[in-house]
């Protein structure tokens, strides 16, 4: 209903604003329709007052409103308004916190007493906030680049012998996409249960043609939120940026790397990609396979999480805890942003930060600069060239303020750095999908593995030190000598921070 109703809004104004600059209405009629712009104007920007918003973001969609007649209203009900307040996917996540309460019993209180105080600190936050639960009897391996991450996954793909569970933000119909289809479909040929999904818009390249011969070959296969939905429909800005892959519930993947060629470096216009992927064997398996379960349920309306098949837990021996945390608009809101903030500031000696989009908000930025005044070292990477311009100027416009404090930036060289890596004091360690900007915080579906003692973490930090080798440290003196040019690009890129 309350989409009608802006739609009709859009009309009325459309048509006010054309009667009164084009049509050859008497001038009492021209006020009276101008009047009625106004009027539509005037009223969106009080139910955007009514929001409580930032100051700033308030005064910037005002500012919208107002000087961009028409087209700043559209803009505003396509990507300024996103339903902030959480009506969007309500019952999604009405639906998801029951089910996690009823699949996460716990009889006892967890005991954190054997952890260093740094991961005491997060640890704790962690288990009150986050639905899900820390598990001990885990196995993880790292996964450096899609070399690694295909050849395994291509080879535990052909191990399944019951289910596997499928999900991915892009997934092409190009060589490797096809390889991995032709897997799915002779899986499920042999009488193994294969549900995949996809994003509705990061996998517009996936073609109907190999999604009818999956479907053919007995692989249930579904798009979260295609684009049918329309251009007015505010689903079309939330993304299912995960990367979720489960074999018979005892192996489980996750990162940052979709399928597609330029993952494996065959893409002549991206170059080299750098990227970091993870398999886990054990209990955290089955909190990730909730977390597609979940995403499969709102999409296809078939509960699986009330079948023991799909949720009996595999402990195995583990050399460190792993808790896997979902973020999005299915969750609390900014959840994973509170996550980065609180690992920040439980940090006692170092935080190295790897990700292709820095785009922090205000409280990551503050809690960095605290970071710095502690003494405690602070290393980001970035890529060199990123893949839009607008995040790559955006991403510089924060260098300033965080190499005033103290802080290490290094700039990769080699090629395309898309991984999404947070390393605290040598022993704890953030891994999974979610970038560091405004879109991965509120927008899109994302999530992460959290590592304690981990020897994962171990191999994170020596990949860390290897990209280091093919970075350039960028230097505030040279920094600050730029030209008037990059300035004005990065300040100009800056001002979409909100959305990027």
């Amino acid at each position: 209903m309350k989409r009608v109703y802006e739609f009709l809004l859009s009309l009325f104004l459309i048509g006010s604003l054309y009667a009164v600059l084009f049509a050859h209405y008497p001038f009492y009629l021209k006020v009276v329709f101008a009047v009625l712009y106004f009027a539509i104007i005037f009223h969106t920007m009080f139910s955007l007052m009514l929001e409580n918003r930032t100051a700033q973001h308030t005064l910037l969609w005002m500012y919208v409103l107002l000087f961009f007649p028409v087209i700043g209203y559209i803009f505003y009900l396509y990507s300024g308004q996103l339903y902030l307040k959480g009506h969007l996917f309500k019952s999604k996540r009405k639906n998801d916190r029951e089910e996690w309460i009823r699949v996460t019993k716990e009889d006892e209180k967890p005991d954190f007493s054997h952890m260093q105080d740094h991961q005491k600190c997060f640890a704790t936050y962690a288990h009150h906030v986050a639905l899900t639960r820390m598990n001990s009897y885990t196995k993880t391996k790292i996964l450096k680049n899609g070399d690694e991450k295909f050849t395994e996954l291509k080879k535990r793909l052909l191990e399944a012998q019951k289910y596997i569970h499928i999900q991915y933000y892009i997934f092409r119909s190009d060589r490797l996409g096809k390889e991995i289809m032709d897997i799915l479909k002779e899986k499920a040929k042999e009488g193994v249960e294969v549900r995949f999904l996809f994003d509705g818009i990061g996998s517009l390249s996936l073609q109907q043609s190999d999604i009818d011969e999956m479907k053919h070959a007995g692989v249930k296969v579904h798009a979260f939120l295609p684009v049918r939905y329309g251009f007015f429909n505010q689903k079309l800005n939330f993304r299912n940026h995960r990367k979720i892959v489960v074999i018979d519930g005892k192996i489980g993947f996750t990162g940052g790397l979709n399928v597609g060629v330029e993952y494996l470096g065959e893409d002549d216009s991206i170059g080299f990609w750098r990227d970091t992927h993870m398999i886990l064997e054990g209990e955290a398996v089955q909190t990730l396979h909730a977390i597609f379960l979940l995403d499969w349920e709102y999409v296809c309306h078939e509960d699986l999480l009330e079948n023991s098949a799909y949720t009996a837990p595999e402990k195995v021996e583990g050399d460190g805890k792993v808790h896997v945390v979902a973020s999005g608009p299915d969750t609390q809101q900014g959840i994973m942003s509170d996550f980065y903030y609180t690992m920040i500031m439980c940090a006692q000696k170092s935080i190295w930060i790897a990700t292709p989009y820095f785009v922090p908000n205000e409280a990551i930025r503050t809690a960095l600069k605290i970071a710095n005044q502690k003494g405690v070292q602070v290393r980001i990477m970035v890529p060199e060239i990123n893949d839009g311009f607008l995040t790559q100027y955006a991403t510089r416009s924060y260098f300033p303020e965080l190499l005033r404090c103290g802080t290490e930036i290094y700039s990769y060289q080699k090629g395309f750095l898309h991984q999404k890596v947070i390393i605290v004091d040598g022993d704890m360690a953030s891994i999974g999908t979610a970038n560091m900007d405004m879109r991965s915080f509120h927008l899109n579906f994302e999530v992460n593995a959290f590592l304690f003692d981990c020897t994962s973490v171990q191999d994170l930090i020596r990949q860390y030190e290897e990209d280091m080798e093919e970075s350039v440290r960028v230097g505030p003196v040279e920094f600050y000598k730029r030209g008037l040019w990059e300035r004005t690009k990065e300040s100009f890129s800056r001002l979409f921070s909100g959305v990027l």
